[in-house]
């Protein structure tokens, strides 16, 4: 039992001392200007090891590379389009959560808005044909109708 608290224990040590090894970089602005800048385009870059991540939240050499690199940028007078550009020309248009339109990403803007229209055309269409479908009528015979007469007089003296 004594050893299973010292496990724990030493798990949790563990585990307390990694989230200790996240690295907090402070950049001395030279304006709030710059510093929301900062943030702001930190999070519209995307860290290109991690893919799901942006540069302000991945702990990747990559990203803080980026983030040093974006903050030199900013200091040395850059606008946001400039150093979307430098980003861009060096790790391509991926780097960007939200990539310009242009022929070779209008696909990545115009595929959603396809996909909802053929599921409505496809809903529309499945729907006015089940509307327009009546149901198939069978003509009873003679004997048949005498029948079903029969069964639904006796269900009635039944009641």
């Amino acid at each position: 039992m004594i050893s299973l608290i010292r496990l724990a224990f030493l798990v949790l040590a563990l585990t307390a001392s990694m989230a200790g090894q996240a690295v907090i970089e402070t950049y001395e602005f030279s304006s709030t200007a710059l510093e929301r800048r900062y943030h702001q385009l930190s999070t519209e870059l995307r860290c290109p090891k991690c893919q799901n991540q942006n540069i302000a939240d991945s702990n990747a050499p990559i990203a803080q590379d980026l983030r040093k690199l974006l903050f030199q940028l900013l200091e040395s007078g850059a606008t946001n389009d400039e150093i979307l550009s430098h980003m861009v020309s060096r790790y391509g248009e991926f780097v960007r959560y939200r990539p310009r339109l242009t022929g070779a990403t209008s696909l990545l803007w115009i595929a959603p808005v396809l996909l909802l229209l053929g599921a409505v055309t496809i809903v529309y269409i499945s729907l006015r044909r089940r509307k327009g479908a009546a149901p198939e009528t069978v003509e009873l015979s003679a004997q048949e109708q005498k029948t079903l007469k029969d069964m639904l007089e006796k269900v009635e003296r039944d009641r």
